[in-house]
């Protein structure tokens, strides 16, 4: 089945992933995944985030069931129940008061970029410079590929959307040095994942917030990876004590069903008037209903919480391994569930792969193998990867 497969893949789908791993999934269930060659496969990576309630969910499969039964799409011309307590679900969860629903987590970073812009142009002000951080990554569109401080995203695009200026991270001179009176927000993921599970120290987000404040400049969280219990906190900001203006959200607020979301606090998103933004898809029916089944489940059954003890135990689990392969671990990094391990450079690919023939599922940012598993995870699934690590490392 699998050579079937790759076969039409490789002549009617654009090589846009390159060598995929080999497999093929057909089903899954909380942690565990199924090929098409019948192989189970532990899911360590979550569908890189999405997966936070685990693979169908049997009472997210019955909302998603009983939602396609009755109305899966009408246009944004009406009235949405799920919409708008999803809406309000978030409101009533976060610092923020208003939100708009899309598609992505790059629509919603592209909502942020233009709620941003149009605050202060209503204001009557010049404003629409967008300062973000070197390693960061916000998406595949071409103004998130400009907001994206990594030059192989960037490279075959430019030149790129003007108005976004990249600086180094945890660096709070460099940002005070690259802003000026036309820098309308600074933009953050308050952990980079893409680039291998980096925070962001609390000093240095405490000083953002306080430099934005003094200087009338938009702070926006990218929090669609870090955001919906990831990181042991439903967002990532409450870390931090640190509250943005804006902050966008997609991955696991759909358990699967694509939506993104752009928060804001009411003085920004008053920006926003009738005809100033819009979406077909964005907040239909399906998808917000599956949002608030992705809540209901978390409440029920205290997933942010376990994703903060879970996480806790993981890292303790790897701390240990990383003094015990001292010479081949660097770092263990992450908060919750989001956690990097960074490897030795000549030895990284090997243990992704090794990984990966031990049916355990992660990704490889540069030297880093990226952990973002389902927020359903038990001390027993950990113990499993752990010990698989152990050996692996033991024997390369």
């Amino acid at each position: 089945m699998i050579d079937k497969i790759k076969t039409i893949d490789k002549q009617y789908y654009m090589n846009t992933f390159g060598q995929r791993l080999d497999v093929c999934f057909s089903e899954g269930s909380g942690m565990k995944l199924i090929s098409t060659e019948n192989e189970v496969f532990f899911d360590f990576l979550g569908g890189i985030a999405v997966n936070a309630i685990g693979h169908c969910h049997p009472y997210f499969v019955k909302k998603i069931q009983e939602q396609v039964s009755k109305l899966v799409h009408v246009s944004n011309l009406y009235y949405i129940e799920s919409q708008a307590l999803l809406a309000e679900k978030l409101v009533k969860n976060t610092c923020m008061d208003k939100v708009f629903f899309s598609n992505s987590g790059a629509e919603a970073n592209e909502g942020a970029f233009k709620l941003a812009k149009m605050h202060f142009y209503k204001k009557g002000s010049p404003k629409y410079e967008i300062i973000s951080l070197d390693h960061s990554f916000h998406g595949r569109t071409l103004a998130t590929v400009a907001a994206t401080g990594q030059e192989k995203y960037q490279k075959p695009y430019k030149p790129l959307t003007p108005g976004f200026i990249q600086v180094e991270p945890n660096n709070i001179d460099a940002l005070k040095k690259a802003a000026g009176d036309k820098t309308a927000a600074v933009f953050i993921e308050p952990i980079q994942g893409e680039s291998g599970v980096h925070p962001m120290s609390k000093e240095y987000l405490q000083e953002v917030r306080s430099f934005c404040d003094e200087n009338d400049i938009l702070l926006i969280f990218d929090e669609v990876q870090t955001g919906m219990g990831r990181c042991g906190k439903l967002f990532a900001y409450e870390l931090y004590g640190v509250e943005p203006d804006i902050m966008t959200s997609a991955k696991a607020l759909g358990g699967g069903i694509p939506i993104g979301a752009v928060m804001a606090k009411e003085f920004v998103a008053n920006a926003f008037t009738p005809g100033d933004h819009g979406t077909t898809f964005g907040g239909n029916p399906l998808a917000t209903t599956a949002g608030l089944a992705v809540f209901d489940i978390f409440e029920n059954e205290k997933l942010v919480e376990n994703s903060e003890k879970m996480g806790l135990y993981f890292k303790t689990c790897l701390k240990k391994l990383s003094e015990k392969h001292s010479d081949k671990i660097v770092e263990v990094r992450g908060s919750g569930l989001l956690i990097g391990i960074e490897l030795k450079p000549e030895i990284s690919r090997t243990v992704f792969e090794k990984l990966f023939e031990a049916k355990i599922l992660t990704s490889l940012c540069y030297n880093t193998i990226r952990l973002a598993p389902p927020l359903i995870i038990k001390e027993y699934e950990i113990d499993y990867f752990t010990e698989t690590l152990d050996n692996i490392l033991k024997n390369i």
